[in-house]
């Protein structure tokens, strides 16, 4: 009703009409408010109880430092620590007095003794290497053909920028979310070498060409693996949201960004490869895994039993919440467990699930709990029967955590073969680590036409 209605020229019926069309909707109205007088009551939902991330969970005030009274104070360190010495100094100054400095009178050296040891560490300049290739051309005497010098490999003509700049305009730019315009400015003022930021888009256009048989070469290995862990999170991609996704194990680890958050991104990165284990959260698509088996990540549903919990639940998601962290004190010390008496733990887990679902739970949030692990009861405790399955897809975010950090700072991606080359380099960093190498190591085995990622540094 947008307007007062004229009463005066309504009939007795349309009166009535009115009267009872304004009751429903005062009973509607009712319930509205009745329900949001009732959602207050429920617990806040943040990183410890819930799936959202730290970053929009609201930090509590701390309290005064101790000493200042208003603020913290910073570390000063600690007597006995410090920074231990290089092993091999370029230079070693030996500071020795000639003379007293309190009455001038002269001093030996062998009188002295070692008063203090530390180091003093400096960059040299950064100066750019140029090598000027001159290649000659000329026609053989004997059969007449035209010829041309053949140049050292690396040396090849077209780009000037070289491997080394490659690799570290690549690890600047996607492990530490520098803009073109920043890159550029510190190539030119720190390096002295002068790069615009339409040559650092064809720079990483070449970079991303190079990458792409690296990539092949780890989801190779990814679609022979026997397990595989698997998260995803958004990306933004020409203002759209797309999603990233991460397939990854303790060898090997692959980003994609597509467009779906769907269970066809899973066929397509996997093809027929059948893994035995799968480990992932309770998304719909993680659930339409090809795998033999899977491993539910235990971290998530302590979150959920700590909100059914905080909701008011104290019948399910308590004692269900005491289960899932006894499963993790036994998975802490199984390596000195005999094999009997960690059948006989799983045995005692099962069978405490089995008392926690006969339990008649009336909070809601507890009967969802409970509805849920009816269902994949049988998926929660694999980790206990195999000690290469991890209790949690802790992995699987950690490998994603730089992507968020990423898109927040950058806003995303103005192309495709942008999106593609950062999941490529994402990629090349996460499967780098795993054999012992550190980002900017990984993106130089990369890039070079000799080595490969799964040789330690």
């Amino acid at each position: 009703m947008d307007k007062r209605p004229e009463l005066e020229r309504l009939s007795e019926p349309e009166k009535d009409a009115l009267i009872m069309a304004l009751w429903a909707e005062v009973q509607q109205l009712k319930a509205r408010l009745a329900a949001l007088e009732a959602k207050p009551h429920e617990p806040r939902k943040d990183a410890h109880n819930s799936s959202i991330p730290p970053s929009h969970t609201q930090k509590p005030n701390h309290s005064p430092g101790p000493r200042t009274g208003t603020r913290r104070e910073a570390s000063v360190g600690r007597a006995g620590g410090g920074r231990p010495l290089h092993p091999d100094p370029d230079q070693i100054i030996i500071a020795q007095a000639k003379t007293c400095p309190h009455c001038g009178g002269s001093v030996q050296a062998h009188e002295q003794h070692p008063h203090a040891v530390y180091d003093k560490i400096e960059l040299p300049p950064i100066t750019p290497l140029v090598t000027r290739v001159e290649q000659h051309a000329g026609q053989c005497p004997h059969c007449g053909q035209s010829y041309v010098a053949p140049v050292p490999v690396g040396l090849e003509p077209g780009t000037p920028f070289g491997a080394s700049i490659q690799s570290l305009a690549t690890y600047l730019r996607y492990t530490h979310a520098i803009s073109y315009a920043r890159l550029s400015a510190l190539f030119t003022q720190v390096c002295g070498v002068s790069i615009s930021e339409g040559a650092l888009a064809n720079l990483f256009q070449r970079v991303k060409t190079r990458l792409d048989d690296r990539v092949a070469e780890i989801l190779t290995r990814l679609r022979s693996s026997r397990l595989i862990c698997s998260d995803e999170t958004g990306a933004r991609v020409n203002g759209r949201t797309q999603w990233e996704w991460v397939f990854q194990n303790a060898e090997v680890c692959v980003h994609v960004i597509r467009p779906s958050r769907g269970h066809g991104v899973i066929r397509e990165i996997l093809g027929d490869h059948r893994p035995t284990i799968w480990v992932s959260d309770l998304y719909s698509a993680q659930k339409h895994h090809p795998a033999e088996d899977w491993q539910v990540c235990l971290a998530h549903q302590i979150r959920d039993c700590q909100f059914a919990l905080e909701a008011g639940d104290t019948v399910f998601a308590p004692r269900m919440k005491a289960v899932l962290l006894r499963a993790f004190a036994i998975h802490k010390r199984r390596d000195i467990l005999a094999a009997s008496t960690l059948y006989q733990y799983r045995c005692d887990l099962q069978r405490r699930v089995g008392r926690c679902l006969a339990s008649q739970p009336t909070n809601p949030h507890g009967r969802r709990l409970q509805k849920r692990y009816t269902k994949i009861r049988d998926h929660l405790f694999l980790f206990l029967e195999d000690a290469s399955i991890p209790p949690t897809n802790n992995s699987s975010e950690q490998a994603i955590r730089m992507s968020t950090v990423f898109r927040k700072v950058t806003n995303g991606f103005r192309s495709q073969w942008g999106r593609d080359l950062f999941a490529a380099v994402r990629s090349v960093v996460n499967t780098g680590k795993r054999h012992g190498l550190s980002a900017y190591q990984a993106i130089q085995k990369a890039l070079s036409p000799i080595g490969s990622l799964f040789e330690p540094g």
